[in-house]
């Protein structure tokens, strides 16, 4: 027996040499530790994954306009009224106050007498007609030119300007009243007395202007 062995004990409990017997710890407690550990962070994994399902499913619209720069408009009820605003009706001199000269720029005979005319019969005042100065004469390139003083009424202009779609505006230094309607190499026919029609009716009543979107 060795001096390291307590007294009355032998066996395989007899301490041999300078090495003392190893007595193991119990595992249990640690595999419990372990085992309450992997639990909580399994249930974090689980909500964490919950969590991005979630936004997915949804859309996550707000995260998606915020990072675009974007951001919805609320919805509001709408509200009884128009929806665009009128513009009052405007005021046209009638066909029996506007004076007419008819000119013809162009090769053809007799083409100021038969456009006067028939202005005549729309009710517009034709004072002269025929052959177009030198200054236009084989000149004007388009379907026709309106031309008058400066302080002539702009609403004359559009209501001539309607009998011939296409001819442009110009003024000169003259002082009276009269409008001059110089026909052009374009010019075919005058507008059909029904679409004169309607385009002075579209300016006595212009179409109303669109209400304002208002922006969030």
């Amino acid at each position: 027996m060795s001096m390291l062995t307590p007294p009355g004990m032998g066996g395989k409990y007899r301490v041999t040499g300078a090495a003392y017997p190893r007595m193991s710890r119990p595992r249990r407690r640690r595999r419990i530790v372990f085992a309450l550990l992997g639990s909580v962070l399994a249930l974090a994994l689980l909500g964490y994954g919950a969590l991005q399902l979630i936004d997915v499913f949804r859309g996550d619209t707000a995260k998606r306009n915020t990072a675009a720069g974007t951001k919805d408009c609320p919805t509001t009820a709408p509200k009884a009224g128009p929806a665009a605003s009128p513009k009052p009706a405007v005021v046209l001199p009638p066909p029996g106050e506007i004076k007419v000269n008819v000119y013809n720029a162009t090769p053809r005979a007799g083409l100021a007498k038969a456009v006067g005319d028939e202005l005549r019969k729309r009710g517009f005042v034709v004072v002269d007609v025929g052959n177009a100065p030198a200054d236009f004469d084989k000149k004007v390139p388009g379907t026709g030119i309106l031309l008058g003083s400066p302080t002539t009424d702009k609403a004359a202009y559009s209501v001539l300007g309607t009998q011939l779609a296409g001819a442009t505006q110009q003024t000169d230094t003259r002082e009276t009243e009269e409008i001059d309607l110089i026909l052009g190499d374009a010019f075919k026919e005058l507008s059909t007395k029904e679409d004169a029609d309607k385009a002075l009716a579209v300016l006595a009543n212009p179409a109303p202007v669109p209400a304002p979107t208002k922006k969030c």
